[in-house]
């Protein structure tokens, strides 16, 4: 079985990841969408940057013709670009 990384760990963006692991339940559809993003980054051994999770999470966008699952990616990509400075 492989060894799945920790997702808040291995954001870089420290404030993002308290965010996340502290938000518990009130987050938990935005978090499995992160965990997405993020394990598919990391599989692709692309760098881990809040601008690759955000590329990841447009793609998500782009790709889904459900409504539910689109409104919980756009919230996850606004709490993403919320904590992104302008000079990514």
């Amino acid at each position: 079985m492989l060894h799945e990384p920790d997702i808040y760990t291995a954001l870089n963006d420290k404030a993002l990841s308290n965010y996340f692991r502290h938000a518990g339940d009130m987050l938990a559809e935005e978090s499995a969408v992160l965990g997405v993003a993020v394990r598919g980054i990391i599989s692709s051994g692309n760098h881990l940057t809040n601008k690759s999770i955000i590329l990841s999470l447009i793609h998500m966008l782009e790709c889904t013709d459900d409504v539910v699952k689109s409104d919980v990616i756009r919230k996850t990509l606004e709490i993403v670009v919320g904590y992104t400075s302008d000079d990514m």
